[in-house]
């Protein structure tokens, strides 16, 4: 049996600023998750660590451990790897005043 595999596109060209997140995504089917961050356009000012969070059932969201810096420049890729997670997962970063980024994120699953 060939392993099943997913990508889903949870924020596309969104612009992140304040506290910031992508939409939930029901994945309790799935064994592994590989998450990408990718800056579509220059961000502006630093940017902060994104985190995975988990969630019991897509409200209440806690963050799971797995963290990456947000891509710098303009096509920059954060990627955070996550297996255990329950069934709903997430982005979430938290941008100080006057940063933003301009944001495509994916999810690839495997069951």
């Amino acid at each position: 049996m060939l392993p099943e595999n997913i990508t889903s596109v949870v924020s596309r060209n969104e612009i992140w600023t304040g506290k910031a997140a992508s939409e939930p995504h029901e994945a309790g089917w799935a064994r592994e998750a590989v998450i990408f961050v990718r800056a579509l356009k220059e961000p502006k000012g630093p940017q902060p660590v994104a985190r995975v969070e988990i969630s019991p059932d897509g409200m209440r969201w806690v963050a799971e451990g797995a963290a990456a810096a947000m891509p710098a420049g303009r096509d920059g890729i954060a990627v955070m790897r996550v297996s255990h997670f329950g069934n709903w997962l997430r982005v979430a970063a938290d941008f100080a005043d006057g940063c933003e980024s301009t944001v495509l994120v994916t999810m690839h699953l495997k069951a």
